[in-house]
């Protein structure tokens, strides 16, 4: 074995022995979830037939009542819309908006600008079908500090008619810390005391099962994420889920599908059984993404490299930030984490023009289910800080031999770039 190959090898175990206390205490979240899905499936008393499936129209799915009920029980929540036709957090999170924003309403985000893919949806860049071209207007408000803007946020409230307020929890491809439980907790508290009426959403995406609670419990009306993050345990093919208040998710419903039919449609074609099977494994693969990205901020902490959050930091999501300040070192990392992967492992990633966001994109996915963020996964926009995005892993072992190749492949370049 090369002495490089040796001394990285050393470096992650080292780094894996400082980590002990964060993993027993992932491994804790994990049993109480864990509890909580088995309850969930057995109040509904879940049987074979539940993997039944239906086509066309998709009329008395009972399948797909009964993973909305779990769902329901999950989270605390009045209703749940668990759906295949979904294709993404994203396309839930426009078919939430669509839904509940009238011409003339006004949708304020108070986490700053949600997720590139959301720019034209709203209409921040100009697109014929975005909410913009119906007349619903938009305002933000940038966090101060890491915690929300409670003066503005007041000040903008009081003044204006605002319809719904949208609370997107991790950081996207910004450079802010994700947004804990108890922060939207308080936040929530604050605005219902000024006008009770305001819609509050929650962009749940890669949040889900890190912590005990969910923000439906914390007083959120709607909370929104992708089954091919979090709760589909890498075993859903797609989809997404809608939590929240009864009335609200029939608005959705009904946009999802049409008014007058709203949940009464939609065939599962087969997908209930790897819809129930991966939201099984969710608290389990969840806290094998945790560990993944526990490992991962300590061992690139210990090379001397900038991370968020640090490796004994609560954990609000999956998702670990590595800030390279680096064009070249954020590519070779990336590049790494794919030669880590099952599935196209030979293939090398580059920087391109992906359709939703405004920057050169570089994503490593060598992924089972196409842009599945719960299995091992890194990316990043091509611009400064350089900073690469990493999430998830199935499971710690295969996270461990991902992190191993990342760091391979960058400090490899650096020898390279020593040399020349």
């Amino acid at each position: 074995m090369h002495d490089l190959d040796i001394e990285i090898k050393k470096l992650i175990k080292k780094s894996e022995k400082e980590i002990q206390e964060q993993i027993k205490k992932i491994d804790a979240i994990c049993e109480y979830n864990s509890a909580k899905v088995l309850k969930a499936f057995q109040k509904n008393k879940l049987s074979e037939t539940h993997f039944n499936t239906t086509t066309g129209y998709g009329y008395n799915d009972i399948g797909r009542e009964t993973i909305e009920k779990i769902y329901k029980d999950i989270f605390k929540t009045e209703d749940a819309l668990v759906r295949s036709q979904f294709i993404s957090g994203s396309h839930a999170l426009t078919v939430a908006l669509f839904a509940m924003l009238r011409p003339n309403d006004t949708l304020l985000s108070i986490t700053g600008k949600p997720y590139d893919t959301l720019d034209e949806v709203i209409g921040l860049v100009e697109n014929e079908s975005s909410l913009k071209s119906y007349k619903i207007k938009y305002q933000q408000i940038d966090l101060k500090n890491d915690d929300f803007d409670y003066e503005k946020i007041k000040e903008t409230i009081t003044k204006e008619k605002i319809k719904l307020i949208e609370i997107q929890r991790s950081k996207g491809y910004s450079t802010r810390k994700s947004i804990s439980l108890n922060k939207v907790e308080k936040v929530i508290q604050f605005i219902k005391k000024i006008d009770k009426n305001i819609i509050i959403m929650i962009d749940n995406c890669y949040c889900e099962f890190v912590t005990t609670k969910e923000p439906t419990e914390v007083g959120a009306d709607i909370v929104i994420g992708s089954l091919i993050k979090n709760l589909g345990g890498g075993i859903a093919p797609n989809g997404a889920y809608i939590v929240g208040k009864k009335n609200l998710i029939k608005l959705c419903a009904e946009r999802l599908t049409l008014p007058g039919e709203g949940k009464e449609v939609g065939p599962t074609l087969g997908i209930n059984k790897s819809l129930l099977q991966g939201l099984y494994l969710a608290p389990s693969v969840v806290a094998n993404a945790l560990k993944t990205a526990i490992l991962t901020s300590k061992t690139l902490e210990n090379l001397g490299y900038k991370v968020e959050p640090k490796y004994d930091e609560e954990r609000v999501d999956i998702v670990q930030n590595i800030i390279f300040e680096d064009q070249e070192k954020l590519i070779k990392y990336c590049q790494g984490i794919q030669m880590g992967s099952a599935i196209d492992s030979y293939v090398l990633p580059t920087p391109w023009e992906m359709p939703g966001y405004q920057d050169p994109v570089i994503m490593a996915a060598g992924t089972f289910t196409q842009g599945s963020s719960i299995e091992l996964s890194c990316d990043g926009p091509i611009r400064p800080p350089y900073i690469a995005y990493q999430q998830g892993s199935l499971t710690y072992e295969y996270g461990k031999l991902g992190l191993y190749k990342a760091i391979n492949n960058l400090i490899k370049e650096d020898e390279n770039d020593k040399d020349k």
